[in-house]
């Protein structure tokens, strides 16, 4: 597995990380054996950073991990955790009272002194702009509750008001074949500062598997059922906010063009192959629901993306889905 800085931590990441959403909530039940059996495989495969929030589950992914932790000491993982999304979204809740309280929350979950990397967790916008929230997170720094700090995003604007502050460590980004800005604005300002970039969604919320169909059916607690609207949390987050019909067009195309790249792989790996050889991704965090995808999501490390490939992805996006994504995005 490729090992690449992250960012103004300055540790060594693999280049395909884990999410772990899944093992908390909002993608349908994961038992707590398939999911310590998700984060043994990711990590046998090479996968040496996890990515989770104190909101999902409201703290069963931070807990299932702290639990892999107690019993693999020695592993060597970075864990990055995310904070804010278990308040109203309300500038003023925002604070070094609530900061403090909810790393303590954290650090008990995951069963750590000092968190390796803490998120704000797609804050309301202004405060990204907030000197005070920065100052707030330096303090926890200081106190030594957590070694670095970054930002979760919806928009590009976000990303790059964050990447301007000199502590900010992190940006972690929907990015995907499907969602290309990013590409274009966050990745070069994140290269010259040395911002690492987590890049999200990388499968689309799994449109890019090209496994679904018109007739598929999520389960009810799963997003893809209950969010393709924006009524529970940004839109963005499902489906990278693209008209579900109009993705699976997509993802069909994308997955004859991956055939023809990598016939030995899955669209979904040659989708997550495409994603870690753009410049300035630092790693990226495919979800698992079971051992197996844990595996292949790791496998796809060790794919070489062509050029023309890169074009053609290109292409389609700019033919299938330039105009389905919304201007926020």
């Amino acid at each position: 597995m490729q090992q690449r800085e992250l960012g103004r931590t300055h540790r060594n990441v693999s280049a395909i990380g884990l999410g772990t959403w899944q093992l908390g909530a909002d993608w349908g039940s994961v038992d707590e054996a398939d999911a310590l059996a998700v984060l043994d495989a990711a990590y046998e495969a090479g996968v040496d950073f996890f990515d989770t929030a104190d909101v999902y589950g409201d703290g069963r992914s931070e807990q299932l991990i702290g639990t892999w932790l107690k019993a693999n000491p020695d592993a060597g993982v970075t864990v990055a955790t995310k904070m804010g999304r278990r308040v109203e979204q309300l500038p003023e809740n925002y604070n070094l009272d609530a900061f403090r309280a909810w790393n303590d929350r954290s650090r008990k979950n995951l069963g750590v002194d000092t968190l390796d990397l803490v998120q704000l967790h797609c804050p309301p916008t202004p405060v990204y702009s907030t000197d005070a929230i920065y100052d707030a997170l330096d303090t926890m720094v200081d106190e030594g509750r957590m070694a670095n700090y970054g930002v979760s995003v919806e928009t590009v604007d976000e990303a790059l008001t964050a990447i301007a502050r000199p502590n900010v460590a992190t940006v972690q980004i929907i990015i995907n074949a499907f969602r290309h800005k990013p590409l274009d604005t966050v990745l070069p300002a994140a290269r010259e500062a040395g911002v690492g970039i987590i890049a999200r969604v990388p499968l689309a919320s799994g449109l890019l598997t090209n496994r679904y169909t018109l007739q598929t059916e999520f389960a009810k607690d799963d997003h893809r059922n209950f969010n393709r609207d924006g009524s529970s949390f940004d839109v963005g987050e499902t489906f990278s906010g693209v008209d579900y019909a109009t993705g699976l067009e997509a993802a069909s195309e994308f997955a004859k063009l991956a055939a023809a790249e990598a016939p030995e792989a899955s669209s979904a790996q040659v989708a997550l192959a495409w994603l870690a050889a753009q410049d300035g991704v630092s790693t990226i965090i495919p979800g698992a629901r079971n051992a197996q995808q844990a595996r292949a999501n790791a496998a796809a490390g060790s794919l070489q993306i062509s050029e023309g490939f890169n074009a053609s992805v290109r292409a389609l996006y700019d033919a299938k889905l330039r105009e389905q994504i919304h201007p926020r995005w």
